[in-house]
């Protein structure tokens, strides 16, 4: 295995306390009161929905940030709220401010000194290289879906990276939380990495059951997959 590609949302990243986070912020300073973490909850379900209106051609290539800021104005003006337009841009960027999971630098910096380490994600490029920024995340390079204008979980995403990186589909292994993601890299010939995530939709919500898959690791976190990859 000559490199690693890494689904962010949830595996690299905290998206649903950052987001919180963000939305209370943007309530204390309107004087709103609502259910935020619900509000974060619905801005995230809107995103696959909206992604495979994209894959599907209903929708013309639209970046992650314009899907975003698209659901997140539908949400906003179901729930009543006003605000301006630069007030919306700075809360649809909170994507870009999210914060890592606590081993995830740590866990990142290690696998480097073994494995090509890059993101594979649905976000933009400008979205994961100001989050990279922001959280401290050691990638070697930044590889988004935009660059291919096929969302995860097209092959063409999972091939067009291995192609970038110039090696064998075999050569690269995919690391994510999220067993979909997981399923559609090893039909593309990746190899697989799941990692657990038990609190990425909250304390409340049951982690995946992965019992019955057939990845080629399964680790507790990025520390872990360190250790079972010798990193």
């Amino acid at each position: 295995m000559q490199a690693l590609a890494f689904d962010v949302f949830g595996t690299v990243v905290d998206w649903r306390s950052s987001v919180i986070a963000e939305l209370e912020s943007f309530g204390e300073s309107h004087g709103l009161q609502q259910d935020w973490p619900a509000f974060a909850d619905r801005w995230r379900a809107g995103y696959a929905p909206a992604m495979d209106r994209v894959r599907r051609g209903e929708l013309p290539w639209t970046r992650i940030d314009d899907l975003h800021r698209a659901i997140l104005v539908e949400l906003l003006d179901t729930a009543g709220i006003r605000a301006a337009a630069s007030e919306i841009d700075h809360l649809n960027r909170a994507w870009h401010r999210l914060d890592p999971w606590p081993d995830s630098v740590a866990g990142l910096t290690r696998l480097k000194q073994r494995f090509v380490v890059t993101t594979l994600s649905n976000g933009n490029l400008s979205l994961l290289t100001n989050m990279a920024k922001h959280a401290g995340l050691p990638w070697d390079c930044v590889i988004s879906a935009e660059l291919f204008r096929h969302y995860k979980p097209d092959p063409e995403a999972y091939l067009g990276c291995a192609k970038l990186l110039d090696i064998p589909p075999a050569e690269l292994m995919l690391v994510a939380a999220h067993p979909s993601d997981l399923r559609a890299a090893r039909e593309a010939g990746l190899g697989t990495a799941y990692v657990a995530r038990p609190l990425e939709y909250g304390p409340d919500r049951a982690p995946h059951d992965v019992s019955g898959e057939h990845f080629d690791i399964t680790a507790t976190d990025f520390v872990d997959l360190a250790d079972q990859l010798g990193a």
